[in-house]
């Protein structure tokens, strides 16, 4: 499976982006700006292609997703990022809940103040979930390729 990021749109602190499966729209995303030096939990994840893999050591984000989704068992987590560790995929609807992650929901909007927010972002989340573990529970390879904007 070969997951798709199109960055469109940039805030001061946010940017928007929708994501592709197998070239199919899929969903919104919405990630922290760029910075050309990287700020812990402020700084969105570089261009280029990462293996996402289901993170299965223990933490208290894990158990507290466990405990808010019947539906959820690991995080999804991109691998190799240089850089940055923990990355993961999950819901949220503004740049203040990604610490570095790549949030995604079903609308997206632009603020007064020229940022963005995604809504809808479990519905969102649970949906791409579905679709990607049940290829990496099938032994299939998950890609993200995340383009320069």
């Amino acid at each position: 499976m070969l997951i798709k990021l199109h960055r469109i749109a940039n805030g001061k602190d946010s940017t928007l982006g929708m994501l592709r499966i197998d070239d199919v729209f899929e969903c919104f995303s919405l990630e922290d700006q760029y910075q050309e030096v990287k700020v812990k939990g402020e700084t969105r994840i570089p261009p280029g292609k990462y293996e996402i893999k289901f993170r299965k050591e223990p933490s208290p984000m894990r158990e507290r997703y466990r405990g808010r989704f019947d539906w959820f068992s690991y995080h999804l987590e991109l691998q190799d990022v240089y850089g940055f560790s923990y990355i993961y995929i999950h819901s949220g609807n503004t740049d203040d809940h990604t610490n570095g992650c790549l949030l995604v929901g079903y609308q997206a909007n632009k603020t007064t103040i020229g940022e963005y927010e995604i809504y809808h972002s479990v519905d969102a989340f649970r949906a791409l979930y579905t679709k990607v573990g049940q290829a990496l529970n099938a032994g299939e390879k998950v890609n993200i390729e995340i383009g320069s904007f």
